[in-house]
C-alpha cells in the first residue's frame, strides 16, 4: 500500500435508495446550460488536440466561462422563425504563442464550438440563428508556471480543490439518466419533432416515482394542436417503457405539465431549445460530471466542462472520483451506497490527493472492516493512473455533463 492520505469511513446517512424522498434531474443536450457545458468541452477538446499537434504537449487554457444569451423566437405550426439569434461567448483563456510559435486559439475555438453545434441541435442554423463569438486571454503567470513542470511525469494541481463521485446509481438515477440519452438518441431519431432540449425531474417518495419531463417541440415537424398532443403523449409512453426497464416500483411520467390547451400556450420551439426564447445558460450550472444533479448526494460546485484535463483539479478529480466510485463498486461485493471525496492542493502532485475521504454504506451483516483493504487498495490504483484521465478526456472517450 502506497502513503497516499485515504480514509474509509462509514457513510453519515442512509444509502439513498433506501430514504423515503429522493430527487434527481437532468438537464438534455440542448438545454442551454447544458450547451455551454458541451460547447465549452468542444472547444476545450479542439485546444488540447491542436497543442499535442503543434509542440507536443498540452499548454495552458480553460474555457469553462462561456455564457450564452437567449434570442427570440416566433414559433408556429408547420415552422416559425427566430427572430432574433441566440448569442454565444466563449469565454476564458489559452496559450496564443509557444517558443516563436502562434497558436490561433481563438480561431480553433470558434471552429470547434460551429462543429460542436451543427451536429449536436441539427435545427438550429449557426451564424443565423445562433451568432457564437470568442474572447479567450492569456493565462496567469503563476498558473502556466504551475502547469509548465516538465521535470515531473505527474502533473501538479492548479488549485485547492475537489471532487465528489458516487455509486452505484439508483433507480430513480439510471431512469432520468438513461429515458434523457434515448429520448435524445433512438426516440428523436425516428420522431423529429422532439428537439434537444429534453429535461427530466425524477422524485421518488417511498415506492413511487414521479417523472416530470419538460421536451421541446420543433415546429416545422408539428403540424397542428393535435399533432402537438400526440407528440407529448408518445414522450409519455416513452419515458414510462424506459422507467419500466430500471424498477418494479409504479411510475408516472408527466410531460409538458405548463401547457394550457384552451389558450394555445404550449412548448413549441422553431429549433428545439428553449435557448431561442427566454431561456440563457452558463457552464457549470448544470449537470455534474456524472451526468446527473442529484440533491440527495455530495456534489461539487466545480464546472467540469471547458477546464484542461491535464492538471485542472475541477474537472480531473470530478471525473477520476466517479471512476473511482464505479470501481469500488464493480469490483467489492456488499456495497450498498459509496461517495468519494478527493481534495488537492495547490501545486501538490495530482496522485497525491490532500485526502482521497471514502464513505461506505455496506449490506445488513457485512462490516466496513471486511471490505476496507479492498477498497483502499481500488483507490490508490486508481490514483497511481490518474493521468488516464487526461488521455480520455482528449480522446473523448469521457463525458463532463
Amino acid at each position: 500500500m502506497s502513503e497516499r492520505n485515504i480514509r474509509v469511513e462509514p457513510i453519515d446517512r442512509q444509502a439513498v435508495e433506501d430514504q423515503e424522498v429522493e430527487i434527481v434531474e437532468r438537464k438534455g443536450i440542448g438545454h442551454p446550460d447544458s450547451i455551454c457545458d458541451g460547447v465549452a468541452e468542444a472547444v476545450a477538446g479542439a485546444l488540447a488536440r491542436e497543442y499535442l499537434d503543434r509542440v507536443g504537449e498540452v499548454l495552458h487554457f480553460n474555457t469553462d466561462e462561456t455564457q450564452l444569451v437567449a434570442g427570440e423566437a416566433a414559433p408556429a405550426f408547420g415552422g416559425g422563425e427566430v427572430v432574433d439569434p441566440i448569442y454565444l461567448l466563449i469565454v476564458g483563456r489559452a496559450t496564443k504563442r509557444y517558443e516563436g510559435q502562434t497558436i490561433p486559439a481563438e480561431t480553433i475555438a470558434l471552429r470547434a464550438a460551429r462543429e460542436y453545434l451543427s451536429e449536436t441541435i441539427p435545427n438550429l442554423e449557426v451564424g443565423e440563428e445562433i451568432v457564437v463569438d470568442v474572447k479567450l486571454g492569456e493565462g496567469s503567470g503563476d498558473l502556466q508556471e504551475v502547469f509548465g513542470e516538465d521535470e515531473v511525469s505527474v502533473p501538479m494541481a492548479n488549485d485547492t480543490s475537489y471532487g465528489v463521485g458516487h455509486a452505484p446509481l439508483t433507480e430513480t438515477e439510471r431512469i432520468i439518466q438513461d429515458a434523457e440519452a434515448r429520448l435524445n438518441g433512438e426516440f428523436a431519431d425516428e420522431n423529429p419533432y422532439l428537439g434537444q432540449d429534453v429535461k427530466l425531474m425524477g422524485k421518488r417518495e417511498g415506492d413511487h416515482i414521479d417523472v416530470t419531463v419538460a421536451a421541446a417541440m420543433v415546429d416545422e415537424h408539428v403540424p397542428d394542436m393535435d399533432a402537438y398532443a400526440d407528440a407529448v403523449e408518445s414522450v409519455r409512453e416513452f419515458v414510462e417503457q424506459v422507467a419500466g426497464e430500471h424498477t418494479d416500483r409504479t411510475v408516472d411520467v408527466h410531460v409538458n405539465t405548463a401547457d394550457d390547451y384552451e389558450e394555445g400556450s404550449i412548448y413549441l420551439t422553431v429549433t428545439g431549445t428553449s435557448a431561442e426564447q427566454g431561456d440563457d445558460g452558463s457552464v457549470g450550472r448544470g449537470n455534474r460530471a456524472n451526468g446527473l444533479i442529484t440533491p440527495n448526494r455530495s456534489m461539487s460546485m466545480e464546472a467540469t466542462s471547458g477546464k484542461n484535463p491535464v492538471n485542472h483539479i475541477g474537472k480531473i478529480y470530478n471525473l477520476l472520483s466517479t471512476e473511482i466510485a464505479e470501481q469500488v463498486v464493480d469490483d467489492v461485493d456488499d456495497i450498498r451506497d459509496l461517495r468519494v471525496r478527493l481534495l488537492s492542493q495547490i501545486g501538490r502532485p495530482i496522485d497525491q490527493p490532500h485526502v482521497a475521504d471514502v464513505h461506505v454504506v455496506t449490506e445488513d451483516g457485512v462490516e466496513l472492516g471486511d471490505v476496507q483493504d479492498e477498497i483502499e487498495a481500488i483507490v490508490d490504483e486508481e490514483l497511481a493512473s490518474v493521468t488516464d484521465i487526461t488521455r480520455r478526456v482528449i480522446d473523448g472517450e469521457l463525458s463532463t455533463f
